[in-house]
């Protein structure tokens, strides 16, 4: 455990990629086999289920250190990280040496097990532990610990650093690594040489989806000769795998979703083994012959849905539109070239004739106005905008700029003023910058989405002090704020939701601008977002 709290100790003072590569080589080189899986586990976000609410942490650190509950969320709103406030508050009760010595010898894989188990131990036994463990660990620990039982990592080691570093200390090439830890393993159900050493196969593994970024219109030309175009579908994401008479699907997320798509498993009888495709799952209107996207509301409905109903299957049928093919008879096909992957997967599709897949339309443009006039279409379409990949390209791993870009359709957008404001959390803690918003409907505001990202932090900090010179009630950490504030808020789609008081809910909103120019009186109307509703449809 001090070895694992050194090590995130170190790589949170450091920015260097060579110096963070040096401590992770160093820990991973020396740690024992079941105390770098877990370590491995959770840099790469798997982490064990939560067995203790923030609001149980709080209230034994409050009792624990006599602590008033007021100045405890005063001092956590300040340091804006519940692990580290409670480290930090920790460390302040005496300790003796002895018992840090003690502490040390405990493995970081003996606490994630521990607090596995306590899943099943009543509010007292679990209590009874944490506060133990408080007693005997040193601040580091105390931080670490408390980051295990409240959330990840944030110290800038992405799973590419990790799958680098223990790349180089195999002396396995990268895309065998970043293949190996893709999947639904854990510490638990596998050990370090089977996961990372042995040749040991698991037929469901998926490959790691190659991610693209968004385009910068002015950065490249583009030449049909050289670049593939595709719509962007409005979907999930996933890879569907068949080998040794099994079938897998998989989310972008490396979610197992097989069984909430039955329509798709089907394929089973169907697809040879030694095939995964990599596509998108998306709702269709089955009576057009061509690919007709229905909203993608209705899918979300199928999200989460382990093993859906009869009427949920006729309400929201899907389909698998394939771009791209990874393994084929067998092979791994990833390095050869998208020209060739792209004449192999139309042969296979026309080949396979099964109506669950079909293969994702080239879209034919000669000049980079052409482009943009379907990309400025797509909505229209139903479609997100397009994909441009060079012809060229090889299947990478996660998301790399150059070969694969999209081009997204301009977002909606809405004028509205800031109503209730919350401070955030970690670098931003102290500030308010948790915003909800609110448009007209007659002479009331309705409340209708919540915003974080999108100003600058010399916005932020201007917002800030308004917030705090001008909030008129005050509930908990929430602060109501005298509605003078006007913001563009952007986002991609909007639905029906019977949760909130709008009746709308929007997917992924964020601030695009200040309105400096605008004053209450100019804001947006419910009605003009219901309008958009409409248009949706």
């Amino acid at each position: 455990m001090n070895e694992f709290a050194t090590l995130i100790h170190h790589l949170s003072g450091t920015n260097s990629i060579l110096e963070k590569k040096v401590l992770l080589a160093d820990y991973f080189s020396k740690t024992e086999d079941q105390d770098k899986l877990w370590g491995l586990a959770l840099f790469i976000g798997k982490k064990p289920k939560r067995t203790i609410s923030a609001g149980q942490l709080k209230e034994w650190c409050a009792e624990f250190t006599g602590i008033q509950e007021w100045l405890f969320e005063a001092s956590y709103q300040r340091v804006g990280d519940l692990a580290e406030t409670i480290s930090l508050l920790i460390s302040n009760q005496n300790k003796t040496e002895k018992q840090n010595i003690e502490n040390r010898q405990n493995k970081l894989s003996e606490y994630l097990l521990k607090l596995i188990l306590l899943s099943k131990s009543d509010k007292d036994v679990k209590k009874n532990y944490i506060i133990s463990q408080w007693q005997t660990l040193n601040q580091n620990e105390c931080f670490v610990f408390n980051k295990l039982i409240t959330g990840g990592f944030r110290v800038g080691v992405s799973e590419n650093l990790i799958s680098s570093v223990i790349s180089q200390l195999l002396d396995k090439p990268l895309s065998e690594i970043q293949h190996r830890l893709s999947g639904n393993w854990t510490p638990e159900n596998t050990l370090w040489g089977e996961l990372l050493v042995k040749d040991v196969a698991d037929l469901s593994k998926p490959y790691p989806f190659y991610l693209c970024h968004a385009l910068d219109e002015n950065n490249i030309e583009f030449s049909p000769n050289e670049w593939y175009a595709e719509s962007k579908w409005d979907g999930i994401r996933g890879q569907i795998i068949k080998r040794e008479s099994e079938i897998f699907i998989w989310s972008r997320g490396e979610e197992l979703i097989t069984d909430q798509f039955p329509e798709l498993v089907a394929l089973k009888e169907l697809l040879p083994d030694g095939t995964v495709l990599d596509g998108e799952i998306i709702c269709i209107n089955q009576s057009e012959h061509i690919i007709s996207p229905l909203p993608f509301s209705l899918l979300q409905k199928r999200i989460g849905r382990k093993k859906p109903g009869k009427q949920l299957l006729q309400e929201a049928p899907v389909i698998f539109i394939a771009y791209d093919i990874l393994e084929c008879e067998k092979k791994d096909i990833r390095n050869e070239p998208l020209k060739k992957r792209r004449i192999i997967l139309e042969t296979f599709i026309q080949t396979l004739k099964a109506n669950q897949v079909v293969i994702s339309p080239l879209v034919e443009f000669k000049n980079k106005q052409d482009l943009k006039s379907i990309r400025d279409n797509a909505r229209k379409e139903k479609t997100e905008g397009i994909m441009l990949k060079r012809k060229d390209s090889i299947y990478l791993s996660g998301r790399k700029k150059g070969d694969w870009w999209k081009w997204k359709t301009d977002p909606f957008s809405i004028d509205c003023v800031l109503l209730y404001a919350q401070a955030g959390h970690g670098r931003r803690s102290g500030l308010y910058t948790d915003y909800t918003f609110a448009v007209k409907d007659g002479d009331r505001l309705v409340t209708f989405t919540k915003a974080y990202s999108g100003l600058t932090d010399e916005e932020i900090k201007e917002v800030d002090a308004f917030i705090k010179k001008n909030a008129v009630e005050k509930f908990g950490p929430v602060r109501t704020v005298k509605p003078e504030l006007v913001f563009e808020i952007a986002f991609e789609g909007i639905q029906e939701s019977k949760r909130h008081k709008s009746g709308v809910a929007l997917r992924f909103p964020r601030i695009s601008r200040w309105r400096k120019d605008k004053n209450i009186d100019e804001i947006n109307t419910l009605d003009d977002l219901k309008s958009l509703l409409r248009q949706t449809d």
